[in-house]
C-alpha cells in the first residue's frame, strides 16, 4: 500500500500570474474521474473525516491554507498546505480530514472514481476493521475504470461562440462547513478531464490567454475572484463574466479565447480534455482565421 505524500507540481512563472498543472498518470498516479472543490469555509473549521475503499485523491490548497490529516490503523500523517503548487496524495483505504481552514481558502480535490456513496467509510473504527490493500508494489488503478469519453467533433473549426456557454455546477451548501461544487467526467461535462491547470497570483487588471485549440475542450471556473472570458469564432465575439465558483464556462475547440479584467486574488481553474500538446495550440490570430477558413 502506498503512503500519503506531498507532491510538488510544476510552477510556471509569469508577470501576468503563475500557472500550475497536474495530468493523469504524470504528476499524480491515477486518472482523474471527478474534481470537486471546497470554498466559503469559515476560518478554523474542518471538512472530511472519511476514507474511501477504492478512491485515490489529490488535494491542493489553491488559495489560503489548511491541514490534511491522514491516518491508517497504525500511523498518522499531518500535511500543512499553503502553496498553490504543492498537494497531498491520499491513497485509498486511508482516513483523511481537512482542518484549520484559513479564511477564503479553496481546497481542490481530484479523485480517481466517480462519486459512489457506498465507497465512503465515515467511521474510523469501521476503516480499521476493513480489509487493507497489500503493502508494497503498485496497484492496478485501471480495474473497474469506465471507458474514456471522446468529446464529439464537428470537424475543423466547426463550433461557434453560440455553442459555448455557462454550466451551472452542483453546489452542496453548508453554512458552517462551507460549500462544495463537483464536476464528474462525461456527466457534468461532455469529456474526460485529463489535465487540470490553474492561474493564480494574477495581478488585478491583467490579461491572459489569446489563443485557440484545435481539439481541446475546456471548462473554465472562477474558483476565486472574478474575470472576463471573451470568446471569438472569427465572426462573432461573446464575453462572459465569471465570478461564481459554482459556474463554469464550457469552451469547445476552434474558439479563440482571451481572459482579462482579473480582480486581485483571482484563481482561474481550468479542466481540460487532453494533456498538454503544443501542436494543439493556435497562438496567432491570423493563423486562427485561416484555420477557420475565413
Amino acid at each position: 500500500m502506498q503512503e500519503p505524500q506531498i507532491i510538488q507540481l510544476p510552477k510556471i512563472l509569469d508577470d501576468r500570474g503563475n500557472l500550475s498543472f497536474l495530468e493523469n498518470q504524470a504528476q499524480i498516479p491515477f486518472e482523474i474521474k471527478r474534481v470537486h472543490w471546497i470554498y466559503d469555509v469559515p476560518g478554523g473549521e474542518e471538512r472530511g473525516g472519511i476514507a474511501y475503499r477504492e478512491t485515490e485523491e489529490f488535494i491542493v490548497a489553491m488559495s489560503g491554507s489548511f491541514d490534511v490529516v491522514v491516518r491508517d490503523a497504525e500511523h498518522e500523517w499531518k500535511f500543512s498546505l499553503n502553496r498553490s503548487y504543492m498537494g497531498v496524495y491520499v491513497p485509498k483505504c486511508m482516513w483523511r480530514a481537512i482542518e484549520n481552514f484559513s479564511t477564503n481558502s479553496i481546497a481542490v480535490i481530484a479523485a480517481s472514481t466517480h462519486y459512489d456513496p457506498a465507497d465512503g467509510i465515515r467511521d474510523f473504527e469501521e476503516l480499521k476493521a476493513a480489509p487493507q490493500p497489500p503493502k508494497g508494489g503498485e496497484e492496478d488503478s485501471s480495474e473497474g475504470c469506465e471507458t474514456s469519453t471522446t468529446p464529439p467533433s464537428v470537424g475543423q473549426g466547426g463550433y461557434t461562440v453560440f455553442d459555448c456557454g455557462i454550466i451551472e455546477l452542483d453546489r452542496h451548501h453548508s453554512a458552517r462547513k462551507g460549500d462544495i461544487s463537483v464536476v464528474e467526467n462525461a456527466e457534468t461535462v461532455p469529456f474526460d478531464t485529463k489535465r487540470l491547470y490553474y492561474l493564480y497570483d494574477v495581478p488585478g487588471g491583467v490579461s491572459r490567454g489569446g489563443h485557440a485549440h484545435k481539439g481541446l475542450w475546456q471548462l473554465i471556473i472562477a474558483a476565486s475572484g472574478c474575470f472576463t472570458v471573451t470568446l471569438d469564432d472569427g465572426n462573432v465575439k461573446r464575453a462572459f463574466t465569471l465570478n461564481r465558483p459554482y459556474q463554469g464556462l464550457l469552451v469547445k475547440p476552434g474558439i479563440w479565447r482571451e481572459l482579462d479584467d482579473f480582480s486581485s486574488g483571482s484563481v482561474c481553474l481550468v479542466l481540460a480534455s487532453e494533456k498538454y500538446d503544443e501542436a494543439d495550440y493556435i497562438r496567432d490570430y491570423d493563423e486562427f482565421l485561416k484555420y477557420k477558413n475565413l
